[in-house]
């Protein structure tokens, strides 16, 4: 489905990950997927993916047998070998017959049904891929590292170990070992065969008693060489046949960009071979950095080895090579592909040693993409591995050519040819945006010449947004919530930012906050124009339209996208151009963009197209919109991750960029998907995913308490034998926590005893049968006495020396007693006097130093009575105690107050931060106890200290409360985190905190507190969210529950209102087709006679007290009302959302009714008939006629009578009125002569136009009312209309063909086209198209402004309606069927004036 891909990176630490077969196909394992690539000696194309595997990959071999190279095999941590075909990339088969972590695996070359694996325990397992038998050998009790089987001799495998030895095995003889292979010291990597067999003389072979066979049997064939490459620096070659070494090359050190690489650090090696098959006699092995090295057996010395990639500089890997293999391509040339830690696999050609084409890979989740505006196709990637990375995406040479510009970004500029600039100023959280804009105050201020022309702006995950000097950030960077708190006169706490996005012109920009709000400011002072209260969870991206749209409105639109799967986009024009004295508030978007399932993660505008929008969810899927529309145009379903950034080619517009956390980027075509909308449930990539958690969770408990009892008695005197745990650096640690928490092993009898009972408690409760066995071994464990070690050991040691020599002590020691000195004789200190007696001790206290028993030493100076001495020794050695810190008092209150202090500074060490803190308040240090509990997250308790220590105004509780609150709130727990705002006054943070959950109960209690604590407008706002959650639900109680504790939301009241009388009323047809939770008395169905407005209007003086007697209260409502956005409707509008746009125009054609301004009510009533039209929904356009004019045009003829004749407008809306009213009746009309009647909810077929009794009477009443139809003015007007939507739509025909033709003559070279006729060409061609729309707009210029402004039925609709109507009835006059005939005539296309024929004779 992609065209280009840049693959997730090779994974690290596996003996054989990648391998390549004899058609040119590369494979590795990264992560838990296999990338397949195709590989030439000129470039490389990544072709597919083989997935199944549920953790990391660990080993991959293809099958090398001819017919056979398609089969293949990989290994991975979730313990499963399995079989797979490159060509279907399918699944073949697998086997789960290790037990234990596989580590290793081959392919035999020799056997094409042979597979050989081998796990961290030494098990080998030999599976036949024809038969699905397998049989398992142990030949060592050692952790496999590696192994590979004999290209010559099949039943011959050889197996590298972690401690250095290598043992060759025959598998045909149940896994009898015939050689163990003693001479590397360390882990061995690779081992590698030699591609011809026999074993002829090489260079400086050692003699032959130098290093003898360790076999158990000699091999009777002829032997082969084997290459092994250690992590103890060294490349050995072996002799098989006589089982021991004949060659021993040492790694040279050497030196790259001036610097040099320590010998003496081995963390970082990882020493792998490989035996090209069409070179003997040469074996390429890694370096220490990342080079390669083509070493020649035949020769010595210096000319022994060649580096590749020397003939120029940067062609070399730049950090250590994991895996290596070899293909054959045209002109028998053999490639070497290499994987490296530097997360680049490269391509050498082995005749030349150089690098033929590098493929970069990625290591970490894709979170951003960007081109470039000045390097055209320049892409840069934004990578969780800490790399930023510029992909030339339209380079010829090279596909994938990549550079990496800087590793461990913070905040920083830089040129491509000069060094990073780093800003001075760093956020305390992540940064997720950057942006360019126009600089805000402090730096807009200034003179012209000094005033910047752009800022750099930045977001972070602690929701600031920092303002920084590009020219100097060495300079302080600047908070712009200052600026906006000062320019809108803001007290409160605002909400934390979560992105920014600027408008293209740089007039305002839009920031999206943490609550789900977003709010646009206007440059350079920050004055906040609207809020818009659309979202209910944290705004995830913005993005403003390009602003080179062939509809200048729709640079407006602005798309959010949150966590709650939907896309908002709101046209801020009218607060843009005409910005208000008072922030808005918007409720309703322009357009809704649903169909993810999970949360929004980027948006991006295409900048070939107008309105089309493309979006990545967490779903796994990247979906294109036509936001006009709202329309799905495809889904793109090509990643096996959660999809984190988008961006549209610059170049081409088919082409979208997207980026995820499957560690890859993949560029693909809109034109080219399969799907046009997102898949309604979770991908099956999630369900995997949580298959994958609970399968972890599983094997996590089975380690804790799973070990058998049996397993658990061998453990006890046996040692760790190799358990081990890597170094740092050997293999990932992909499964920490499940190797936390498995048994661990005791070294010794004399373990501890809390580790041994433990341990106990597991036998006993896993196998009850040895149970008494067990405990009774325990207890002759725990229960005999133990020595206690001397505190004067090297006397005690002096006197069990032999006899002679102590009985020559007692003679030194009589001696010493009748003379002074004691000389050289420090054992007989115990037995002088106190001066023997203390240089004794001090030879005892080095000692216990030296072997580590510091306790010991301490005691030595106490019991000198040196306190401040033995102090000083726990001190440096970390052994201070209670006890210790109990005599400090005695060397003084210094020596006491510094012993403290330190003591504290270790149980810090030892996370007992408790007691530290109670230790620190003996010195009555009671803030740095506090602030030491708050910086180990232990806020409860700081808190609890704080208030018993300090005072209620102290500003250290304060913060203590807001620091926690914050850590509550990002951890789920809202109403504590409430609680502590509450606690320090902050009412207006609870309010928001409570709000987050965003459900009507949250919702209602927020509304409340913000209420009780006098923020009225954010208890307004949280009201009205609120409201129109519950009436979402069809709770219309609960709505009008609310919205009655704000007597400024007395408009919404109203609307609502509005909203659950029309849904009532329209219960039981088509259109309302749910049921209501609860509604109100008086939302009765209205009757006929009275009408849906009077009916409205008596409910409004009833329940609200609103009528005519109130002007004032009236003119507020209506601009309240007014202020509520009603977006334009379109046909895949909802309907519960067009009941809301319905209601709302006839809740302001209501209140223009009450003012006594019939113009503006006629003109709101026309809205909301005319909205159903719009939608393409004739039954509610039906109904909402039936509701507001029972009597038909006789209602409306009534309403006219109020208007003021000289109000062209006003006649006009009542004319569109009558038209509709009359549309709609003759259609029925129609239906009942054709004998399609539908009932309707009055019970009569034909609605207000038919009756049993009096039809034909109506009917001809309704024939002649239809005059208002045929308008000769609106007929005009939708001709034009129609005629320039028509040339408009030739002229995007036109562009796409050229744009088809452009890529057909890219892609197959120049080749004949078929030109169109003369004829063609002149009516065709763009200069006369656009001659034809500028005639068609003056023509429309010409109409009147009424006839375009109001919605009409379309006149040729109901002309050709009427002429079939005369057909069969003779109710309609001639007169109208002719005007009909003219009509169409002239104003009708072909088909139309082809379908009136009929009605001529």
């Amino acid at each position: 489905m992609h065209e280009r891909l840049l693959p997730a990176s090779p994974n690290w630490y596996s003996s054989r990950c990648s391998d390549t077969n004899d058609k040119g196909l590369l494979a590795f394992g990264a992560k838990n997927t296999i990338y397949l690539v195709d590989v030439t000696a000129s470039s490389s194309t990544v072709v597919g993916e083989l997935v199944g595997h549920r953790e990391r990959v660990s080993g991959f071999s293809f099958c090398q047998h001819a017919g056979q190279s398609h089969n293949c095999a990989s290994t991975s941590d979730d313990g499963t070998v399995k079989f797979w075909d490159t060509n279907e990339k399918v699944l073949v088969k697998e086997h789960k017959t290790h037990q234990n972590t596989i580590t290793a695996l081959h392919w035999s070359p020799g056997e094409k049904n042979l597979v050989v694996s081998g796990d961290e325990k030494g098990i080998v397992v030999c599976y036949q891929y024809n038969t699905g038998e397998s049989q398992s050998f142990f030949p060592e009790p050692r952790n496999i590292f590696c192994l590979s089987c004999s290209p010559h001799n099949w039943h011959y495998v050889a197996v590298g170990y972690k401690d250095g030895m290598i043992v060759l095995i025959d598998i045909s003889k149940k896994g009898e070992v015939v050689h163990r292979l003693r001479g590397h010291d360390d882990e061995i990597h690779a081992l590698a065969w030699a591609p011809l067999p026999n074993e002829e003389v090489l260079y400086s072979r050692v003699d032959d008693n130098t290093e003898t066979t360790n076999g158990m049997t000699e091999g009777k064939e002829k032997g082969c060489y084997l290459a092994s490459g250690s992590k103890d620096q060294t490349i050995r070659i072996w002799s098989t046949l006589k089982g021991k070494g004949v060659m021993t090359m040492k790694l040279p050190f050497l030196k790259r960009r001036g610097t040099g690489v320590d010998p003496a650090v081995k963390e970082r090696l990882w020493l792998t071979v490989h035996w090209p098959k069409g070179k003997p006699t040469q074996v390429v092995s890694s370096c220490f950095g990342g080079e390669l090295i083509l070493w020649d057996l035949t020769k010595g010395g210096k000319q022994k080895w060649s580096l590749l990639g020397a003939s120029s500089e940067g062609q070399n890997h730049s950090r250590i090579v994991f895996n290596m293999s070899s293909v054959c391509v045209e002109d028998n040339r053999e490639l070497l592909l290499s994987t490296s830690m530097d997360r680049e696999i490269k391509c050498w050609d082995l005749s030349s040693l150089d690098c033929c084409w590098t493929l970069p890979t990625l290591g970490g989740f894709v979170y951003t993409l960007a081109f470039s505006p000045v390097g055209t196709g320049c892409l840069a990637l934004g990578v969780g591995d800490g790399m930023i990375r510029v992909w030339s995406t339209l380079s010829i040479q090279n596909k994938y050519d990549t550079k990496t510009f800087w590793q461990g970004i913070n905040v920083c500029v830089f040129d491509n040819y000069l060094p990073p600039q780093v800003s001075s100023t760093y956020h305390k959280k992540t940064v997720y945006t950057l942006a360019w804009g126009p600089p805000v105050p402090p730096l807009s201020f200034g003179g012209t010449g000094d005033r910047l022309s752009y800022s750099l702006y930045s977001c972070a995950g602690e929701g600031i947004i920092l303002q920084h000097d590009p020219w100097k950030l060495a300079g302080e960077a600047t908070d712009i919530d200052r600026v906006i708190k000062d320019t809108n006169s803001i007290k409160h706490k605002l909400s934390p930012h979560t992105d920014l996005s600027w408008k293209p012109d740089g007039k305002v920009v839009a920031i999206g906050n943490e609550d789900g709000s977003v709010e646009v400011y206007q440059a350079p002072t920050l004055k906040l124009l609207c809020t818009i209260q659309q979202h209910h969870k944290i705004i995830n991206v913005l993005r403003w339209h390009h602003d080179h749209s062939s509809l200048p409105e729709l640079q407006y639109l602005l798309a959010s996208g949150s966590s709650n799967a939907l896309v908002y986009v709101h046209d801020l024009r009218t607060v843009i151009e005409t910005p208000p004295e008072i922030p808005v508030v918007m409720t309703e978007a322009y357009r809704s963009l649903a169909g993810h399932t999970a949360k929004i993660t980027g948006l991006a505008w295409s900048p070939h197209h107008d309105g089309r929008l493309v979006t990545v969810c967490y779903d796994g899927t990247a979906q294109v919109w036509d936001v006009q529309k709202e329309e799905g145009l495809c889904n793109y379903r090509g990643h096996r991750g959660r999809l984190l950034c988008v961006q549209w080619s610059p170049v081409d517009p088919d082409m979208v960029w997207t980026g995820a956390d499957d560690f890859t980027v993949q560029e693909w075509a809109v034109s080219k998907q399969e799907f046009t909308k997102p898949p309604k449930s979770n991908n099956i990539f999630f369900i995997s995913i949580k298959a994958k958690l609970k399968a972890k969770k599983k094997k996590k408990a089975t380690g804790k308490g799973g070990t058998k009892a049996e397993e658990s008695l061998s453990l006890i005197g046996e040692g760790n034998k190799g358990g081990a745990s890597p170094a740092p650096g050997e293999r990932p640690s992909d499964n920490e926590e499940e190797e936390g928490s498995e048994t661990t092993s005791i070294s010794s009898v004399t373990g501890s005893t809390a580790v041994m009972s433990n341990l106990l408690l597991h036998s006993v409760c896993l196998n009850p049968v040895i149970s008494f066995n067990c405990i009774c071994h325990m207890q002759s464990v725990t229960l005999k006495k133990r020595k206690p070690r001397s505190m004067l050991p090297l006397s005690t040691s002096m006197d069990h020396r032999p006899r002679e020599d102590l009985q020559q002590d007692c003679l030194n020691l009589a001696t010493v007693r009748h003379s002074e000195g004691l000389g050289d004789h420090i054992q007989l200190g115990l037995f002088a006097d106190r001066d023997a007696l203390y240089r004794m001790f001090q030879e005892e206290e080095e000692g216990h130093v030296e072997a580590g028993h510091y306790e010991s030493a301490v005691y030595l100076r106490l019991w000198k009575g040196d306190i401040a001495g033995a102090l000083q020794v726990a001190t440096e050695k970390g052994e201070l105690s209670d006890h210790l810190l109990s005599v400090a008092p005695m060397a003084g209150y210094q020596v006491w107050l510094t012993t403290v202090e330190v003591y504290v500074k270790q149980l810090c060490l030892q996370e007992q931060f408790l007691k530290a803190a109670s230790h620190l308040l003996s010195i009555n240090k009671v803030y740095e106890a506090i602030d030491l509990l708050k910086s180990h997250q232990l806020y409860r308790e700081a808190i609890a200290l704080a208030k018993a220590r300090l005072q209620p105004d102290d500003p250290v509780l304060k913060k203590l409360y807001t620091t926690w609150a914050a850590v509550l709130e990002k951890d789920g727990h809202l109403s504590t985190a409430a609680k502590c705002y509450l606690a320090v006054d902050s009412s207006f943070d609870a309010a928001k905190v409570i709000a987050k959950k965003n459900d009507p109960v949250s919702l209602k209690t927020a509304a409340s507190l913000a209420r009780i604590a006098g923020e009225s407008d954010l208890s307004y706002s949280l009201s009205l969210r609120c409201a129109k959650d519950l009436a979402s639900s069809q709770d219309w109680l609960g709505a009008q529950q609310l919205l009655s504790t704000h007597e400024s939301l007395l408009a919404h009241r109203l609307h609502y209102c509005t909203i659950e009388l029309l849904t009532v009323s329209l219960t039981g047809t088509d259109i309302v087709t749910w049921t209501c939770s609860s509604i109100h008395p008086w939302s009765a169905p209205c009757k006929n006679q009275d009408g849906f407005l009077a009916t409205l209007r008596a409910v409004w003086e009833r329940g609200f007290a609103v009528s005519p007697s109130n002007p004032e209260i009236l003119k507020a409502l209506h601009q309240q009302l007014k202020a509520i956005e009603n977006p334009q409707t379109t046909p895949n509008v909802p309907m519960k959302q067009l009941l809301i746009q319905v209601s709302l125009d006839l809740t302001l054609g209501a209140v223009s009714w009450l003012l006594g301004d019939w113009g503006a009510a006629l003109e709101k009533l026309l809205q909301g008939v005319a909205r159903g039209n719009e939608a393409g929904h004739f039954l509610l356009m039906s109904e909402t006629c039936r509701l507001l004019f029972p009597q038909g045009i006789d209602s409306i003829s009534e309403h006219k009578k109020m208007v003021d004749p000289s109000d062209e407008k006003a006649l006009a809306a009542a004319r569109s009125l009558e038209a509709f009213v009359c549309y709609q009746d003759l259609y029925h009309m129609w239906w009942s002569l054709n004998g399609h009647v539908t009932d309707t909810p009055n019970g009569d077929g034909m609605g207000w136009c038919v009756s049993a009794q009096n039809g034909d009477v109506k009917m001809g009443v309704c024939v002649n009312a239809c005059q208002v139809l045929l308008s000769e003015p609106h007929a005009t007007c939708q001709a034009t209309q129609r005629a320039i939507a028509k040339i408009q739509q030739r002229l995007a025909s036109m562009v796409h063909q050229h744009s088809q033709t452009q890529e057909t003559k890219a892609s197959h070279g120049e080749g004949r086209t078929e030109k169109p006729t003369s004829a063609q060409a002149d009516t065709e061609s763009l200069p006369c198209l656009i001659a034809m729309v500028s005639e068609h707009h003056k023509e429309l210029a010409d109409i009147p402004e009424h006839v375009k402004k109001y919605p009409y039925p379309d006149v040729l609709e109901c002309c050709l309606v009427l002429l079939y109507l005369s057909k069969s009835s003779d109710l309609v006059p001639d007169h109208l069927k002719n005007e009909a005939v003219a009509l169409i005539h002239k104003y009708g296309t072909s088909s139309l004036r082809k379908a009136s024929q009929q009605f001529l004779s």
